[in-house]
């Protein structure tokens, strides 16, 4: 796969603008929940780019080995707690928006483990992050090998 074109060097202040969000959810959403999130998310729409790089990041901010490779199968798996799983959840069905909306049963298994304020910032952290995918996938960047 070859990189159609630099977006970061063709539109820069467009980039920066995205880039500019990320500064506020690594501020407002818990690490490593917000990679792990940002991992099932890109894992959902097929970003090669972005399963690497999130990944790495939630190994660097503590999550286990074991929990990054279950982010896939979370639902099955005993190594999330209860607030990993609603958003992880809520991650999966804000991606997908089944039917065109989230579903009432996940929508609160969320707002039962988060504050409005947290549920708000981590729906602006998956808004963002479906971005970076379609951006990535779009222009075809890749991980570095």
């Amino acid at each position: 796969m070859s990189l159609r074109l630099n977006y970061k060097t063709v539109a820069p202040d467009g980039y920066k603008a995205l880039f500019g969000m990320h500064g506020y959810m690594t501020q407002t959403v818990k690490r490593p929940l917000l990679d792990l999130v940002w991992l099932r998310v890109s894992q959902i729409n097929g970003c090669a780019y972005c399963v690497d790089l999130h990944s790495q990041q939630a190994a660097e901010h503590g999550a286990p080995q074991r929990q990054i490779h279950n982010v896939a199968t979370w639902w099955e798996s005993p190594l999330f707690d209860a607030a990993e799983r609603a958003a992880l959840g809520y991650a999966e069905a804000v991606t997908r928006l089944p039917n065109q909306r989230v579903p009432d049963d996940v929508y609160q298994a969320a707002a039962a483990q988060f504050s409005e304020r947290e549920l708000v910032d981590l729906t602006i952290a998956i808004a963002a992050m479906n971005a970076w995918n379609r951006m990535a996938i779009t222009f075809r960047q890749g991980p570095p090998a």
